[in-house]
This record gives C-alpha cells, sequence and structure tokens, in this order.
C-alpha cells in the first residue's frame, strides 16, 4: 500500500505554515500592547511587564528554535529572519518602555 506522499507533505507545509503565521500574530500583538504602554506610563505595572517580557521570551524561543525544513521556500525562509529580526526590536522597545517606569 502506497503512502500518500504528497497529501502528508501538503499537510505538514500548511501546519508549519499556519504555526509562522501564529507567531507573527503574536509579535503583532505585543507590539501594539507595548506600544500603548509607551503612551500611558502608568500601564507597566510590575505584573504587566514580567509577563509581557515572559511572553517575548516565549516566541523569542520559538523562533529561535525552529529548524527550517528542507522544503522551506525562499519566502518561508525570509519570514522567519523577518520575525527574528522583529521579536529583537520588539524586546528593544519593550525594555525602553521598562526604563520610562523603573
Amino acid at each position: 500500500m502506497a503512502m500518500p506522499k504528497d497529501q502528508i507533505q501538503g499537510e505538514i507545509v500548511e501546519s508549519w505554515r499556519t504555526y509562522l503565521d501564529a507567531l507573527e500574530k503574536s509579535l503583532v500583538l505585543l507590539e501594539e500592547d507595548i506600544r500603548q504602554a509607551g503612551e500611558m506610563a502608568g500601564t507597566c505595572t510590575d505584573e504587566w511587564c514580567e509577563a509581557t517580557e515572559h511572553y517575548i521570551d516565549d516566541i523569542s524561543n520559538a523562533l529561535f528554535t525552529i529548524s527550517e525544513p528542507r522544503w522551506a521556500s525562499q519566502e518561508d525562509s525570509k519570514k522567519i529572519k523577518n520575525l527574528r529580526k522583529k521579536v529583537r526590536e520588539l524586546y528593544a522597545d519593550y525594555r525602553d518602555v521598562y526604563k520610562q517606569v523603573h
């Protein structure tokens, strides 16, 4: 009995891209939250700062531990590179907000 290779590969590719999209959406949400906190310094309570730093760490760990599959397209590779850059920039933005209130 033959394995439905193309179907399996297609499912894996789709799932992997969905995962990358979810990471990207998470970064967008955090970016907006950090931007708002920068505008309202009182928002950055110790609890908020700690939670935000943990979220950034979790997303960063997920992005930097991704092993690019051999079938990843140039577009996929570029997206990962851009997301990694964005998470570094986001952390720098977070640190700026943190310094404003601490």
